[in-house]
């Protein structure tokens, strides 16, 4: 029998009533945008709210859940996922609606990009940076997702999130604890949905600046490769990318991953990338900027899993190269 499968089994009658979908051994490769990965026991897709508020409570607290987006800053190790893996659903989670002049309710499982098309279809400005952001809005809160000189945190009002218990609880901004790149809230809540607020603005001049940011990425992103974005956080005072330059990895590879020729702060999977070759390029990359500079690079895209028997990655190598 397999993991998931047993795990199904063990659970037994907990899980009866739920609505959403269940999926046992559920590829993960299938769902990052890297392609690359392993296994997850299981994946759980909520109908709703309710519906995950149901399932937490039902879950014993020793199955491992982990919390997945579009897969787009996301990183999968060749040895999977124990217990579950939680995508919230387009259907239950991914609508989003104007709630006054300057005001947008959007369910976390909602692209950035089409968060940005709301806004500009109801005259609001302040969120054109979405446009250019390849993830969801759960992500963005959970990491205070940017670009373009813009932050989530700019735009937050409040947030609706579920405890391990399935317990609501709705918070502020300035609950969120944010700061560059990163939120201090517990890793355990669960965004369901967010409230945001932006201002007045004309809507030609919100498409002119979502077209800016587009021809942003297009001109200097590998936008079409299997990518996860930035890899990096920029460092204080100097940005990602000219650190991995300097340290002559543009265009570096190790197996199927290449830092991109392009934009040296993206790794590509160029088609035969395994979640190792990914992360191992990523760790030699932050070993050869620290024996440059002196940076110690974090981590931008999200690592999640086990590493296969044998092949684990340690931090900057273990050693500078």
């Amino acid at each position: 029998m397999k993991r998931g499968e047993a795990l199904l089994s063990q659970l037994g009658d907990r899980l009866a009533g739920l609505r959403g979908r269940i999926t046992p051994d559920a590829e993960m490769e299938k769902i990052t945008w890297f392609r690359a990965g392993g296994t997850a026991d299981a994946l759980f897709q909520p109908a709703d709210e309710e519906d995950l508020a149901a399932f937490l409570r039902a879950v014993p607290e020793d199955v491992r859940l982990a919390v997945v987006g579009i897969g787009s800053n996301l990183l999968v190790r060749d040895g999977g996922l124990r217990g579950f893996v939680i995508r919230l659903s387009a259907k239950g989670f991914g609508e989003a609606e104007v709630i006054g002049d300057t005001r947008i309710r959007a369910g976390a499982a909602m692209p950035d990009k089409r968060l940005a098309a709301v806004a500009l279809e109801a005259g609001i400005g302040g969120f054109h940076f979405y446009h250019g952001i390849p993830g969801a809005i759960g992500g963005a809160l959970r990491m205070n997702a940017g670009a373009n000189g813009f932050e989530t945190r700019e735009r937050v009002v409040e947030v609706r999130a579920l405890d391990r218990q399935g317990n609501l609880h709705v918070l502020s901004n300035a609950d969120m604890g944010y700061s560059y790149r990163h939120s201090s809230v517990s890793k355990e809540l669960i965004f369901t949905s967010a409230v945001f607020e932006g201002f007045p603005e004309d809507r030609a001049a919100i498409k002119a600046a979502m077209d800016a940011v587009q021809h942003h990425r297009e001109t200097v992103q590998p936008i079409r490769e299997k990518t996860g974005g930035s890899t990096f956080k920029n460092p204080p005072g100097t940005s990602a990318w000219k650190e991995i330059d300097a340290a002559g990895c543009r265009g570096l590879m190790i197996g199927g991953a290449q830092m991109s020729p392009m934009h040296c702060n993206f790794m590509i999977n160029t088609g035969t990338a395994t979640g190792y070759d990914l992360e191992y390029l990523g760790e030699t990359v932050r070993a050869r900027v620290l024996e440059h500079s002196g940076i110690r690079l974090e981590w931008e895209i999200k690592r999640l899993g086990q590493f296969a028997p044998g092949r684990k990655v340690h931090e900057f190598l273990g050693q500078l190269l």
